[in-house]
């Protein structure tokens, strides 16, 4: 049964997000045959969250699946970037803080998560601050250099301090 699931769960995902009807077919007959699979449950949330904007519908889901297996790596940081584009604040500061204990997780990612809510919030010294901690966890060039291109787009929106008299003065 679970060689099954796992053959339909993979087909869903190579073909997710290229071609969304024969992902939906094949998650549908995953979930089919076991409805409380953790990781068909974050792809199916990710369908609606990503592709259909339906933030209320993908959130379902992602519950749902955090309910079957909350240490699932996958499953939090989809959940978390959802809550964040509904604009769910409170519900993804708390999510950030439990998936930063889950052991195993990608807290890089995570971390940038949190600053992407703190630049949301419109602290934008705060997200600088959670980029530098998401630096620290860093273990591939890729995802390193995201980091590095998000802290220079972070401090581009910082306002640059106004010229002191003296300096207008000596024009």
């Amino acid at each position: 049964m679970t060689l099954t699931k796992s053959k339909y769960y993979f087909e869903a995902l190579d073909n997710y997000p290229y071609s969304l009807p024969d992902c939906l077919e094949a998650l549908n007959y995953a979930l089919s045959y076991d409805p409380e699979d953790a990781d068909s449950l974050c792809l199916m949330g990710r369908i609606y969250s990503e592709m259909l904007i339906d933030y209320e519908k993908a959130k379902l889901y992602f519950e749902e699946a955090m309910l079957c297996d909350v240490t699932n790596l996958n499953v939090p940081q989809y959940y978390i970037k959802c809550l964040l584009d509904n604009e769910d604040f409170h519900e993804a500061e708390k999510l950030i803080r439990y998936s930063l204990k889950i052991k195993g997780i990608d807290k890089s990612m995570i971390w940038l998560y949190r600053s992407l809510l703190s630049e949301k919030r419109g602290s934008l010294i705060n997200a600088l601050k959670f980029l530098n901690e998401a630096e620290k966890y860093c273990f591939t060039s890729c995802s390193l250099d995201l980091i590095k291109e998000r802290k220079k787009f972070v401090k581009s929106k910082i306002p640059k301090k106004k010229r002191t008299k003296k300096k207008e003065e000596t024009k």
